[in-house]
């Protein structure tokens, strides 16, 4: 089945979602305005990494925020990641904002630290197998709500979940050339 799969394009690694959907054979619209969401039917939709403080901000500027929160609440498949997850997130543990209050998870931002303290390897995902995963300035997920699947830890520390139609990732798949965790998200759609 052919999707089509909308990748938030306001800032951030989007790009590079877009190159990997596309190399799995999907067709993807770039979500850059209001009118993409209203305008466009798409089967799931990608929160990329990025600053999450800026997107956050952009989202209400550009008026998208509500209708995304919308979307997400009646159930259309989206996957965010590093600064998606938090934007995701019902609780930002050092930050007083909240965005899209979607997931029912904790999350620190910067939990690894500034720039420096960004890393990478191979760790295991559930469903999925040992996967290159990279880190940079990301977020771990605190604590998780009923119903929601770790699916990844690394350190003792909660990387990626899953809650029904939301997936979340605190490392860029994107930035790996392995499109596992996108071919996982393609399938849960």
């Amino acid at each position: 089945m052919n999707r089509k799969i909308g990748v938030l394009a306001i800032q951030g690694a989007f790009y590079e979602h877009i190159q990997m959907l596309r190399e799995l054979g999907t067709e993807v619209i770039e979500i850059r305005q209001k009118k993409h969401l209203l305008n466009n039917h798409f089967d799931g939709l990608i929160i990329p990494g990025g600053e999450s403080t800026v997107m956050g901000k952009l989202l209400r500027e550009l008026d998208m925020l509500a209708e995304l929160k919308k979307l997400i609440d009646n159930g259309l498949p989206v996957f965010g990641t590093c600064a998606g997850l938090i934007l995701l997130a019902k609780n930002i543990t050092n930050d007083k904002d909240k965005h899209l209050a979607a997931m029912d998870i904790s999350v620190k931002r910067n939990a690894y630290g500034r720039q420096l303290g960004s890393f990478q390897g191979n760790y295991d995902f559930k469903h999925i197998g040992r996967i290159p995963m990279v880190f940079i300035r990301a977020p771990y997920i605190e604590s998780i709500g009923v119903g929601t699947e770790v699916l990844a830890v690394v350190d003792n520390n909660i990387v990626a979940a899953r809650q029904n139609n939301i997936l979340v990732t605190s490392f860029h798949p994107e930035l790996t050339g392995d499109l596992s965790v996108h071919k996982y998200f393609l399938d849960l759609i």
